[in-house]
């Protein structure tokens, strides 16, 4: 007899605890990064090294915004679609480069408020979606764009996450690895003590346990032991965020963000075509057009078209190289855009 795959709101019937998880994934990037410095050591290579102290400390607010920010779009993802959280993740960008201009003093150019407008309309459609769709019975209506818009001011809070790394953190120079695991410890450390009170602070219309708490993580693991596909997709979980986060500065490294900012767009497509594939969702047109629009928004902010247009113009062939030296070799470098 074939087991029953859960669905996406079974695995992710308790965000704080898959919260949890996902930090417990990002702590482990601190194993990869010492992994790293023991194979460094006796060599030239000092990149794994940080070249100045720094306080620990430090990562405490990027973390808090982390989790704040990761738990509200867990529970948004109960209440809508897989596809529609990750289109809708691409908020992300609206912000951080609004507040990157008014706190951080940057000037955006031409083509990033392009895609800042394309990324809105994008947004817009998804939404229409969503709105338009009658064929999913498992979410109401209100649920719907209740979610979608947890995940709209969960991104909200996410790019305020960016600018304080970029603010407080990057200047220091601290390996990406090392900064994701320490954001990770933090949070995991945090989280976990905050199951205790989650389990008798009642949640309404938000909980998504029988006995109507912010979180049941006793009942979570009662679950995962009459299921055991459910702990299979907790253990999927935490080992796909460290290894994102481990391949995604890998790829920067030995090829360039460009090319990390391609492959990571193709995750939405996975995750349609996956959530399809499993009957969690039905298919709707405009999906596609708000991903379309998406990803159009996501290549203009992130330069993206720049090489193709240089070598339309016949312009200097070592582009891409000029943008990975600049990526890699400054000091305001992102390292956490995958929470």
């Amino acid at each position: 007899m074939i087991p029953k795959v859960p669905s996406s709101s079974e695995v992710l019937g308790f965000p704080s605890l898959q919260a949890v998880g996902m930090f417990l994934g990002e702590f482990s990037c601190l194993a990869a990064f010492y992994l790293l410095r023991c194979r460094a050591t006796g060599q030239s290579d000092s990149s794994v090294d940080p070249q100045q102290p720094f306080n620990p400390l430090l990562f405490l607010p990027p973390a808090l915004c982390d989790m704040t920010g990761t738990s509200l779009m867990y529970v948004a993802l109960n209440m809508t679609s897989a596809s529609s959280f990750q289109m809708l993740r691409g908020a992300v960008i609206i912000f951080t480069g609004l507040f990157s201009v008014a706190f951080l003093g940057r000037r955006l150019v031409l083509s990033q408020w392009l895609g800042i407008l394309a990324t809105i309309a994008g947004l817009v459609v998804v939404g229409l979606a969503d709105l338009l769709s009658k064929q999913d019975s498992q979410h109401k209506l209100s649920e719907v764009i209740t979610g979608d818009l947890l995940i709209i001011m969960a991104q909200i809070i996410v790019a305020i996450q960016m600018v304080l790394e970029e603010k407080f953190v990057y200047k220091h120079n601290v390996h990406p690895l090392r900064a994701v695991g320490t954001e990770g410890l933090f949070g995991f450390v945090i989280l976990s003590l905050l199951l205790v009170p989650m389990y008798y602070i009642p949640a309404g219309s938000f909980s998504g346990n029988p006995r109507g708490t912010l979180e049941d993580a006793l009942d979570a693991f009662c679950q995962v032991g009459r299921q055991p596909l459910i702990a299979v997709a907790l253990l999927g979980n935490i080992s796909s965020i460290a290894f994102f986060n481990f391949a995604g500065i890998s790829v920067t490294k030995e090829l360039s963000a460009t090319t990390r900012m391609v492959l990571d767009s193709l995750r939405t497509v996975v995750i349609w075509a996956l959530s399809l594939a499993l009957g969690w969702e039905a298919f709707h047109a405009l999906q596609i057009l708000g991903f379309l629009i998406l990803l159009i928004g996501t290549a203009l902010y992130n330069g993206l078209h720049r090489p193709l247009l240089g070598r339309l113009s016949r312009g200097r062939p070592l582009a891409e190289e000029s943008e990975q030296e600049r990526l890699l070799g400054g000091t305001r470098t992102p390292i956490n855009d995958a929470s």
